[in-house]
């Protein structure tokens, strides 16, 4: 290859994020990433279908030390234009639930998607090849690669679009936050989001048997509260409520959980003991939670014999236990199974408008290694999007000018 090939925009990572703002950077744009393919994260999402936005997206639904700052992304390119985008390329989808849309056919529709429109904006994509180094020089930078591409590369404008950490085995790695601090870039704090929850051996010991058990849940932390569906796994609980409240848990607090929420436990407690008094109260529960669950959680209340013996202060204490059950994690099951990293790149550092670096011209950070993460539903493709079509254009009104 040429000594020093030089580039308008160098794009490191092609993954939603990259190729988005690949396709809108205004040609002489080259796209890098260590994977054999691009966009995997974006191929393995939502079952194989996925669930490229949320028709509800707004900046409420985003975590950040920052809440204003993915305001102007979002709201600049939105949910309605990126579905626009899949409905003219004749991608067909379907909403599954409170707003999440996904594909009919398949995911790899919406790689296949965007290779198009960055080909159609002139980007060249290589893969299997690493960034072993970057430095700054007077007219932006120089990178020197290896793997399929080798040699080194200049460019004027330089995005980072690696991601966060989680999912290790399909290459996640803390390359953007290295890339940061390098050039003086503050990092947040970053932990796994949107991932189960573990509990210790004693509680494991009761819980495995439930391992299938689903049930409607509102999981509470001391931030937030979520109201969908819970499951019980071998290794403790997942489901979206769980997953959802993950991403504003810290280690060391509690949780609480309301077992199908909304549900009057107490009446109908209150019901069975007047017309069939000599039901065991175990059965009972099993009847109107999931069976096992039921079972359970008949035995950690120590309720046991006829229902016709409990008083109303009785039943009410159950009643309780059922919409107040209070559980303290002993952790998550980290980045191996996060579908996103929290924290990330400080926005503080980051134009809201380009998403480029404050202090160092020609530097942009986007998607899911900047400190903005979403919420489980199709959030955080969309702020890939947004922010990888803000700086894009950023760069495309740069040239131009």
């Amino acid at each position: 290859m040429a000594s020093n090939p030089h580039h308008n925009t160098i794009i490191i990572g092609a993954g939603a994020a990259g190729m988005m703002c690949a396709a809108h950077s205004g040609g002489d744009t080259l796209v890098i990433d260590h994977a054999k393919a691009p966009g995997e994260k974006i191929r393995i999402s939502g079952g194989g279908r996925c669930n490229f936005t949320n028709m509800h997206a707004g900046a409420d639904n985003f975590i950040s030390s920052n809440p204003h700052f993915a305001k102007s992304a979002l709201k600049r390119y939105t949910q309605w234009d990126f579905i626009g985008l899949v409905a003219s390329h004749g991608i067909t989808y379907h909403e599954k639930t409170l707003g999440q849309l996904f594909c009919d056919d398949s995911s790899k529709q919406i790689v296949s998607m965007l290779m198009t429109e960055m080909e159609k904006a002139g980007a060249k994509l290589v893969l299997r090849t690493a960034v072993d180094k970057i430095e700054k020089t007077e007219s932006g930078f120089r990178l020197m690669l290896s793997g399929d591409r080798q040699g080194a590369v200049s460019c004027q404008h330089l995005v980072i679009a690696t991601g966060g950490l989680s999912i290790p085995k399909m290459g996640a790695t803390g390359f953007g936050y290295d890339v940061a601090r390098q050039f003086g870039l503050p990092v947040t704090q970053t932990r796994a989001g949107l991932v189960p929850f573990t509990f210790d051996e004693t509680v494991m010991k009761n819980f495995k048997p439930m391992a299938g058990v689903a049930c409607d849940a509102r999981v509470t932390t001391d931030r937030t509260a979520f109201e969908e569906a819970m499951l019980f796994t071998h290794r403790g609980l997942s489901g979206p409520a769980m997953l959802q409240a993950s991403s504003y848990w810290r280690d060391g607090e509690g949780i609480s959980v309301a077992l199908m929420p909304g549900t009057d436990f107490f009446g109908q407690l209150k019901t069975v003991r007047t017309t069939n008094g000599k039901r065991d109260i175990s059965s009972v529960l099993a009847e109107i939670l999931p069976r096992r669950l039921g079972q359970y959680m008949a035995g950690l209340a120590g309720a046991s014999g006829n229902i016709a013996d409990y008083s109303d202060k009785k039943l009410q204490a159950l009643a309780d236990l059922l919409s107040c059950w209070q559980l303290k994690p002993a952790g998550t099951e980290g980045y191996r199974t996060a579908e996103v990293t929290v924290g990330g790149v400080s926005t503080d550092a980051l134009s809201s408008q380009t998403m480029m670096a404050r202090d160092v011209p020609g530097l942009y950070f986007i998607g899911e290694v900047v400190d903005v993460t979403g919420w489980l539903g199709g959030y955080n493709f969309q702020w890939a999007w947004s922010s990888g079509w803000a700086a894009g254009t950023a760069i495309a009104a740069a040239k131009a000018s």
